[in-house]
């Protein structure tokens, strides 16, 4: 059986008529309680998803429902909307009320990154203004959180420093799939392993990269379907993610009572990838990424830098979110302006100073990198 556990994104809820804040509880709870009865207790929500009521569809459909000590409920302080401190308290007890509960089991602050963290100048980012930290400790002291931790954006580098500068974190939620875990921008098995070092746990975001991995470019698909005929495409991505010690649970957002159904099926059947697999599915990404418009070589790119980032990196990304089924909401898109801010200082949404790209043969390939950057910058969320 699979290291990790199943855990229930409420990112992607059942809803009427497109409304993201209309429910569609009689599924819902539903899919609540065959998550439940399956053996899976641990739902995550945020103060954002859905506009907002994700939250309270949690306190409606698991809490109001559920004895309290049968699941536990992780949810996310919105890092990315704080401008003052004295939002912070106001919105933690929001929360709170929104829950339904007196203390939170898991409670992150949500995608800590380098624009957040360090800033424009690296001197400070609201995170630190704000004392956002200082907030959160006084919640665990308090018994108004069990376990405290982040999501993360950035690179490897910064979470070694955050977690050091915090050594009260317990976990870090992170992307984490085969693609990402060789990418340069999300650095996904460099992140993994910092937690590791610093004796945290995990929990597993993007397990199958938001669908990516489960409707792959054809040639790729042929080579899993080669390796197991009767396994499913997704099931690949699934059981990579389950190979890894230290997990709290990998999370998949859910929208309906068969893909519950599914998803529990594919985690209590299936058994962690051998190292003999994982280092045939590295075979299986370069022919993914050969799909895209720039494909899977970038030696020609080796040595070039765009304020300060490598070229590489940046495309690289951008053939990466090509090939997904919604590019602009792709992890990839993310990581750049982080890079950026992290290496030069300067902030990916200004009109920054452009660059001439020259490679290593002579070649000029400023209009080929700048499409890709351009892209990347009006993607970015």
């Amino acid at each position: 059986m699979l290291k990790s556990r199943l855990g229930f994104g409420m990112m992607r809820l059942p809803v009427k008529n497109g409304d993201p804040t209309d429910f569609d509880y009689e599924q819902l709870n539903a899919m609540v309680d065959a998550f439940m009865e399956a053996g899976y207790t641990y739902f995550d929500t945020s103060y954002v998803y859905h506009n907002g009521k994700s939250e309270e569809a949690v306190r409606k459909a698991v809490v109001e429902r559920h004895p309290r000590d049968s699941f536990t409920v992780a949810t996310k302080f919105p890092t990315f909307i704080l401008q003052e401190e004295g939002q912070i308290e106001t919105i933690f007890e929001e929360q709170r009320r929104n829950l339904g509960v007196e203390t939170i089991d898991y409670y992150l602050l949500h995608n800590i990154q380098t624009v957040y963290y360090d800033g424009v100048d690296g001197k400070g980012g609201v995170v630190k203004t704000c004392h956002l930290f200082d907030h959160a400790k006084k919640w665990l002291e308090d018994g108004k959180i069990r376990h405290l931790g982040f999501s993360f954006h950035s690179s490897a580098k910064l979470l070694d420093r955050v977690l050091a500068e915090h050594p009260e974190v317990e976990f870090v939620q992170i992307p984490f799939n085969y693609i990402d875990c060789e990418s340069q921008l999300v650095q996904a098995m460099d992140a993994y392993e910092v937690i590791r070092k610093h004796g945290k746990q995990a929990v597993f975001m993007e397990p199958v990269k938001g669908g990516g991995l489960a409707m792959m470019p054809e040639e790729a698909a042929d080579m899993l379907r080669k390796m197991d005929p009767e396994a499913s495409i997704a099931s690949w991505a699934i059981r990579y993610a389950g190979s890894f010690e230290g997990v709290i649970c990998n999370l998949s957002g859910m929208s309906t009572l068969e893909q519950v159904k599914d998803n529990i099926r594919t985690v209590q059947t299936l058994e962690p990838l051998t190292e003999e697999e994982k280092k045939a599915l590295h075979d299986v990404v370069e022919v993914y990424k050969n799909a895209g418009p720039v494909g899977a070589d970038l030696s020609r790119f080796e040595g070039a830098v765009l304020h300060g980032v490598p070229v590489s990196a940046i495309m690289e990304a951008y053939n990466m979110v090509q090939l997904q089924p919604d590019p602009g909401f792709s992890d990839d898109n993310n990581y750049l302006k982080n890079a950026i801010m992290e290496e030069s200082h300067r902030n990916f949404a200004d009109d920054l100073p452009r660059e001439t790209i020259l490679l290593k043969d002579g070649t000029d390939a400023t209009e080929e990198v700048y499409k890709a950057y351009e892209w990347l910058r009006a993607n970015t969320f």
